[in-house]
C-alpha cells in the first residue's frame, strides 16, 4: 500500500522542480569572473627583531693538505710546506715532547687541516717504525685552551696489489717503471736467487709479474708487506713461486714452486741482498798484482758498511785479520763446505760461534788488498774453490708435506689466476 496519495506526490514533485529551476536561474544570472575588476592590496607586515646568534652565517671552510716529513725539516719549514701560517702551532711543534717526534725524521706521511686563514686546526702523521703489524699515529689539534697532542698505536691493514714489467736495463729500473717498491723487488730477487743469477744472467726482454701486500694505516700505504706470489721469465724460461704456510704448524712459512718444492735451500746464492757484481768466478787481471790470475770467488761492489750475511748454517772457523783478505770471516758448514767473507770493515761474529743462514757476519769494507769497498766471497768444498751459484743451485730443497698437499694445490690454483691477472696489466698497458 502506498504511503502517500498520488496527488500529494505530484504536488511535491512540482515544488522540487520549481526550486531547481530557481536555483539554475540564480546561477545563470551571476557575473563572469573574467569581467570582475582586480585590485592589488600592499600592506607592510612588521617582523620581530632576530637575535644576532640566530642570524645565518656562511659555513667555514676546512682546507686539507698532505706531504711527507724530511730529515731537514724544522717546525717552520714543515708547516710552511703544508701551507700553515700559524706561529703558535710552530712554537708547539718545537716545544711539545710528542709533537717534536715529527722534526728531523723523514718519510712520515703527514696531513694538515687548516682554516681559511691558514691557521692550524689539526695535524696528523703516520709511520710504521717496526715490522710488527702496527703503526704510530701522532695527532696535534687546536683546542680552546691551545694545542694538544697525543701518540696512538693502531693495527696495519694489508691490501693486495698486482704489478708486472719487462727488463730493459736492470731489475730496479723495471720495477721503478712498474711502480713496485724496492723492498718488493729485493724480495723477488731473493725468491729466485737459487735459480736466476740476478747479478749476471738478466737479459733485455726478461719479464716479471708479482702479487704483493701493501700495509696501510688509516687507508694510507705506510710500508711494503710480503710478496705473495711472483713469476720471472729469464731467457725464455719461466719460474713461479708462492708463499705458503702449513695450517696448524708453528713454522713461519716459506716460498714454494707451484708444484710444491720449497725454494729454501741449504745455501743462499749471495752473501748480500741483491747488488751489483763487479768480478765473477773466472780468470781476471789482478788490479794490484798486475797479472792474470784465477779469481776464485765473486766480488760484490757495495758501499762501506753494507751488511754481509752467512749463506748457510755453520760455525765460525776464523774471524780476524788474514793477509790480503784484511778483515775476514770463514764459516765452516756441513759436508766439508766452507765460505769466506773478506775485506770487511767490521766483523760481527767470533770464532766458534754458531751462525744461521742469513745471519749478519760483518759489513762491506776495503781492508787488505782492496782498491775500493767491496766483498770478496768464496765457496770451498774440501778446500777446492767452486762457483757459489753452482753450489746454491745444487743444494737440496724440501717439498710441501703430504698432509698439506690438498690445501697447497688449492692455493696454487688461485696463485696461477692472480699471476695471470698481474701479467695482463702489462699487456693492457702495451695495447
Amino acid at each position: 500500500m502506498s504511503l502517500y496519495p498520488k496527488h500529494v506526490a505530484a504536488a511535491l514533485a512540482t515544488v522540487l522542480l520549481g526550486a531547481g529551476g530557481a536555483t539554475y536561474a540564480l546561477a545563470a544570472l551571476a557575473p563572469d569572473p573574467a569581467d570582475l575588476a582586480v585590485q592589488e592590496v600592499l600592506e607592510a607586515v612588521p617582523l620581530p627583531a632576530l637575535d644576532g646568534a640566530l642570524a645565518p652565517r656562511p659555513p667555514e671552510l676546512t682546507l686539507f693538505r698532505s706531504d711527507s716529513t724530511r730529515s731537514t725539516d724544522t717546525a717552520d719549514s714543515l708547516l710552511r710546506r703544508l701551507g700553515v701560517d700559524d706561529p703558535a702551532a710552530a712554537n708547539f711543534l718545537r716545544t711539545d715532547p710528542i709533537a717534536r717526534l715529527l722534526i728531523g725524521r723523514s718519510g712520515r706521511n703527514i696531513n694538515a687541516e687548516t682554516t681559511e686563514q691558514n691557521t692550524l686546526r689539526k695535524l696528523s702523521a703516520r709511520w710504521s717504525p717496526e715490522d710488527d703489524g702496527q703503526f704510530k699515529r701522532l695527532v696535534v689539534e687546536s683546542s680552546p685552551t691551545g694545542f694538544v697532542s697525543r701518540l696512538e698505536t693502531a693495527a696495519l691493514n694489508a691490501s693486495t696489489r698486482l704489478a708486472s714489467g719487462t727488463i730493459q736495463s736492470s731489475l730496479f729500473a723495471a720495477t721503478d717503471e712498474a711502480r713496485v717498491p724496492d723492498a718488493i723487488a729485493i724480495q723477488v730477487a731473493e725468491m729466485f736467487a737459487g735459480d736466476i743469477d740476478f747479478h749476471r744472467a738478466l737479459r733485455k726482454g726478461d719479464r716479471f709479474s708479482v702479487v704483493y701486500e701493501t700495509l696501510e694505516g688509516d687507508g694510507e700505504p705506510l710500508r711494503s708487506g710480503r710478496v705473495l706470489s711472483a713469476e720471472f721469465v729469464n731467457s725464455g724460461k719461466s719460474f713461479q713461486a708462492m708463499w705458503f704456510r702449513e695450517a696448524g704448524t708453528a713454522g713461519k712459512g716459506g716460498y714454494y714452486t707451484l708444484d710444491g718444492q720449497s725454494l729454501r735451500r741449504a745455501y743462499l746464492a749471495s752473501p748480500m741482498e741483491f747488488s751489483r757484481v763487479t768480478s765473477g768466478f773466472k780468470m781476471r787481471f789482478h788490479p794490484i798484482l798486475q797479472t792474470w790470475r784465477a779469481h776464485l770467488g765473486v766480488d760484490y761492489a757495495a758501499p762501506t758498511g753494507t751488511p754481509v750475511r752467512s749463506v748457510g748454517d755453520g760455525v765460525v772457523e776464523f774471524a780476524g785479520v788474514q793477509n790480503g783478505f784484511g778483515n775476514v770471516v770463514i764459516v765452516k758448514h756441513r759436508n766439508q763446505h766452507t765460505t769466506v767473507y773478506a775485506h770487511l770493515s767490521r766483523i760481527s761474529v767470533r770464532k766458534g760461534q754458531n751462525v744461521s743462514q742469513g745471519q749478519n757476519v760483518g759489513a762491506v769494507g776495503a781492508t787488505g788488498w782492496a782498491t775500493g769497498p767491496h766483498l770478496h766471497f768464496e765457496f770451498r768444498v774440501n778446500g777446492q774453490h767452486h762457483d757459489p751459484m753452482t753450489i746454491a743451485r745444487q743444494s737440496e730443497s724440501v717439498p710441501v708435506s703430504a698432509g698439506a698437499r690438498q690445501a697447497f694445490n688449492q692455493a696454487a690454483m688461485a696463485t696461477r689466476v692472480a699471476l695471470a691477472g698481474a701479467a695482463s696489466l702489462q699487456r693492457s698497458t702495451a695495447e
